[in-house]
């Protein structure tokens, strides 16, 4: 079955080129990003020069990603970062953080770190008049991640545990959703050394994985929540041994200072330094970002 926006993006590939038709794409995406977002105005989230996945929502909404690659001219990376906000639809200040931390990158990009960027995973989450954790199925994209044993547990603890909380609900299967699906290709094929997820609104920093997890970052400090079944944590932390840093923002619909959104990033790169696989400061790390 050839899906509506595929049709959509077939039919503007053949009357304007493909080139014009993924920004005709990405800037209306911008315009509803910016419509929903009072700190990511549509010339911000435009300057970003964000590009086309092979990801979509169910409501056929693209997902999008920033890609800051290694340098042709310079050293190799020392790892691979991948950067990811807005899995929960109603967390807005984890998308809008990011696009802050993109444009430190925009001017500020040495090269020690490969990042790919998707500042928003659940588009159908966050872009209704009523922005929802879950994505349009009603999925909790956080529980949908297949985890070993998910069959026996995510549905148990669910009924048991949240009392069949609907913004917890896990889905009829693990990757059922087209989001949580696309997000495990990428890290399947981008191959992550780090995974930092940005959440709200517990104000604290989440780690799984092996070894440490930073112990504070800006005014965010350690306190490690634990896992449940299907979540990323449980999945790319603890299952595939791949470090998991949740980033939990003390407020949801609030953006931290512009010092704090720096203060976070400087540490978040000073520990990324010191445990990807050469342990060397990077240049991001040494600008303060833009207030404005």
């Amino acid at each position: 079955m050839i899906l509506r926006s595929q049709m959509l993006l077939v039919s503007m590939l053949l009357l304007i080129g493909e080139s014009a038709a993924e920004t005709a794409i990405v800037e209306q995406e911008c315009r509803r990003i910016a419509g929903k977002l009072a700190s990511v105005a549509f010339t911000e989230c435009m300057d970003r020069n964000l590009q086309l996945t092979d990801g979509i929502s169910v409501k056929d909404a693209p997902i999008l990603i920033k890609e800051y690659p290694p340098l042709l001219d310079q050293r190799q990376p020392v790892g691979r970062v991948l950067l990811i906000g807005g899995i929960h639809g109603d967390e807005y200040s984890s998308v809008s953080v990011i696009f802050k931390w993109m444009r430190t990158l925009d001017s500020y990009h040495s090269g020690l770190f490969h990042w790919r960027i998707a500042p928003l995973v659940n588009p159908d989450g966050l872009l209704q008049d009523d922005s929802h954790r879950n994505n349009a199925n009603g999925v909790d994209l956080n529980r949908n991640f297949p985890t070993r044993n998910w069959e026996d547990e995510a549905q148990v603890y669910w009924i048991n545990k949240t009392g069949r909380n609907p913004r917890r609900y896990p889905g009829p299967g693990p990757l059922s959703e087209p989001e949580s699906r696309w997000l495990v290709r990428e890290i399947n094929t981008f191959k992550p050394d780090v995974i930092v997820s940005v959440h709200a609104p517990h104000g604290i920093v989440d780690y799984d994985g092996p070894q440490d997890g930073p112990y504070k970052l800006g005014r965010l400090y350690l306190n490690l929540l634990g896992t449940y079944p299907g979540s990323l944590g449980r999945y790319a932390g603890v299952q595939e041994q791949i470090p998991v840093v949740t980033i939990e923002l003390p407020y949801a619909g609030i953006m931290p200072t512009p010092a704090e959104i720096n203060n976070i990033w400087l540490d978040l790169v000073k520990w990324l330094s010191q445990n990807l696989p050469v342990s060397t400061m990077a240049d991001e790390n040494r600008y303060d970002m833009d207030p404005s």
